[in-house]
């Protein structure tokens, strides 16, 4: 239960019109129906479901408490230890509801021999709220048998009074829980909701992103470990270990540092320490030399762009114009036009006129795919429940879009329709991919500074083939960048990674939301602008964001140590730090870091092809010394060759190097693979 005092709670749901009919078999007679306000409130880690009657005269006193007699009547009891005063403001404050919380609890009443409890004083004897913690399951009524109705059941078997919706039906209700709690139909019987089964594939799980209070998440670490890394560890706190051990027998009287073994367990295939896999080079302490100083640029101009267009419309120096747009990003204004080539969605050695010509194809092909989704009937979708389900997805996602940005403020905003459309469409692009959650957060910047529809969506789908990996139901990229991430964090400072492993903290699942969808979550809106523009030159090297993990952990590493930091403060911490990171320093630091391995003569293979770089004249600790053409010893080939801008882009490995795109006048081939 949340902590006595003064305090404020956030209001999820609210809805008028909610009766309890208190006398069954006579809902024409008004006095049996008690009108009532429904609210969803959120305070700290507690989400609590509260209803009371509409009546002024009701005062926070008559909060009360459940019992349930032999013969499962329930009865209301007034809490003991509590009369606050409730003002005419209360009509639109929580703060002395809130107060009477830790006094809410329910029990069980000494059996009445089965009569039926009696309610002295009316209307007030019905007000009731409990935490989603407390919740057992949801039993709905008969479609088309009248008023939508509710019943909540408790886990200590209490059952509350049917909540009739009167004024609109329970579904707004239903999803808000869903932000909160698990819910599926029990197999006995489809009108009963479950809290708290099991999760969906794991390739639409991607439930509540980032907003998740702690209770939730222990279920969902359990039964989904990739969508609960993704919940707002801000809100947990020391009682996690305490909820896993005692909610699964399995895990009891197990000690703490064995808990990162049971999170562990449920993502098969996950192991960070990579010295007891087959093939992983066993990385030792290597003196990666002094850390180079490392300063931005301006933003490239319009003025600068220009400058290296030719009369056809080709981008000139195309190596250069990466290095400048990886030294400071792009000025707004150049950001619609220069992201289609990052992206890929135009060749960078294409003209004007088979631009121009590649924009017609791509807007038939486009509207297309849409109006497949949009013919399909009402009737058609309910026999296809894949594409009910993204839409639902979809819906969902594009509710929780971030309303800070003016293009997306309002609900009925252009620019949130825009989103759900281009979503769909992607749906009909890779239907066996379909949606993930999540893929709207990869979205939403793009829609915004292309202002287009179509050019939105083939960019997104540009986008996607990049990150393609990270949504899929394996979610095998996932893995394999959370190893890598453990590998290049190993060689930066072994000691910062014993120390996490000592809190069982060494898979690096507080990253998990970074690598997912890019770091979106982190930075403001306009600075996810630049980073990723950044990231798409693809220099200083392969896997540039994992760099951008490791400069973030760096900044953090001083204040995780000195304070001790344990499992649940790493967490919190790290989740913390969303919207207050400097991204120019990030950036900084991580090229620094690129150019500091470049320069190490002994840098272990395994960290040659995470990055990218060529390694078959690098020395490491266990091949013999080597030199170049000069004498000098050798070491990896890099983007960066002198302290000037970089003159090439990173050398990939051969299995990842991407096809070259040739030169071609027939516009057909110019389409985006």
């Amino acid at each position: 239960m949340a902590a006595a005092g003064v305090v404020s709670g956030k209001i999820i749901y609210e809805q008028e019109g909610v009766y309890i009919h208190s006398s069954f078999g006579k809902t024409n007679d008004q006095d049996s129906l008690i009108s009532g306000i429904l609210r969803v409130l959120e305070k700290d880690a507690e989400v609590i479901l509260d209803w009371r009657p509409l009546d002024d005269a009701l005062d926070s006193s008559s909060i009360l408490y459940a019992g349930k007699d032999s013969s499962s009547v329930v009865e209301w009891s007034q809490a003991p230890k509590e009369r606050a005063h409730r003002g005419s403001e209360h009509l639109n404050s929580y703060e002395a509801e809130w107060d009477m919380v830790n006094t809410v609890s329910f029990k069980k009443k000494p059996p009445t021999n089965g009569d039926a409890p009696s309610h002295r004083n009316g209307k007030s004897k019905w007000s009731f709220l409990f935490s989603l913690t407390d919740l057992k399951s949801i039993k709905q009524n008969k479609e088309g048998m009248g008023w939508s109705y509710l019943v909540f059941c408790l886990k200590d078997d209490v059952v509350l009074p049917a909540l009739h919706f009167h004024q609109g039906d329970s579904k707004l209700l239903i999803e808000s829980l869903e932000k909160y709690v698990l819910l599926c139909e029990s197999p006995q019987d489809k009108r009963t909701l479950l809290v708290n089964c099991q999760n969906k594939s794991l390739s639409q799980s991607f439930e509540n992103l980032l907003d998740e209070p702690a209770y939730g998440l222990i279920q969902k670490i359990k039964k989904d470990p990739y969508t609960a890394t993704m919940v707002g560890f801000s809100k947990v706190t020391n009682y996690i270990f305490d909820s896993l051990r005692g909610s699964d027998p399995s895990t009891h009287q197990r000690p703490l540092s064995e808990m990162a073994d049971f999170l562990s367990d449920a993502i098969p295939g996950l192991k960070i320490n990579q010295q007891e896999e087959p093939g992983f080079e066993v990385i030792t302490r290597i003196d990666l030399g002094e850390r180079p100083v490392v300063q931005r640029r301006e933003p490239v101009s319009l003025e600068e762009w220009t400058k290296n267009i030719d009369s056809e419309g080709r981008v000139l120096n195309v190596d250069n114009m990466k290095q400048m747009i990886f030294r400071g990003g792009l000025s707004h204004s150049l950001r619609k036009q220069a992201w289609k080539f990052l992206l890929g969605y135009f060749p960078w050695d294409s003209t004007k006129e088979e631009r121009t010509q590649l924009q017609k194809q791509k807007t038939d092909e486009y509207f297309r795919m849409k109006l497949q989704w949009k013919s399909v009937s009402e009737e058609q979708e309910k026999r296809n429940s894949r594409l009910r389900d993204y839409r639902s997805l979809i819906e969902k996602d594009v509710n929780r879009t971030d309303r800070t940005n003016k293009f997306y403020e309002g609900q009925d905003n252009p620019g949130l329709i825009l989103l759900h459309d281009i979503l769909m469409t992607y749906c009909m692009y890779d239907f066996d991919l379909g949606y993930v959650q999540g893929m709207s957060d990869l979205l939403s910047p793009l829609l915004y500074v292309m202002e287009n529809e179509v050019d939105a969506f083939w960019c997104f789908a540009s986008y996607m083939d990049q990150m393609h990996q990270n949504f899929e139901e394996q979610m095998q990229g996932m893995k394999t960048q959370l190893i890598q991430l453990s590998t290049l964090l190993r060689l930066l400072d072994s000691g910062f990674c014993s120390y996490l492993e000592s809190q069982d903290s060494g898979y690096l699942y507080f990253c998990f939301r970074w690598l997912l969808i890019r770091f979106k979550r982190e930075f403001s809106f306009l600075d996810i602008l630049r980073l990723w523009e950044v990231m798409w030159t693809d220099l200083p090297c392969k896997n540039f964001h994992l760099l951008l993990c490791c400069a973030i952990l760096e900044n953090e590493k001083q204040q995780i140590m000195e304070k001790h930091y344990g499992f649940n403060e790493i967490l919190k911490h790290i989740n913390e730090l969303s919207m207050k990171i400097d991204v120019e320093d990030i950036l900084c630091k991580a090229e620094a870091i690129s150019l500091q391995m470049v320069k190490c003569k002994e840098l272990p293979q395994a960290v040659c092809e995470i990055l990218g770089l060529q390694d078959s004249e690098v020395t490491t600790p266990d091949s013999d010394t080597g030199e170049d053409e000069n004498g000098g010893m050798a070491g990896p080939t890099s983007a960066f060759q002198s302290n000037t801008l970089p003159t090439l882009a990173a050398i990939a490995s051969k299995d990842d190097s991407p096809a070259p795109i040739p030169v071609s006048s027939n516009v057909s081939r110019l389409t985006p693979s």
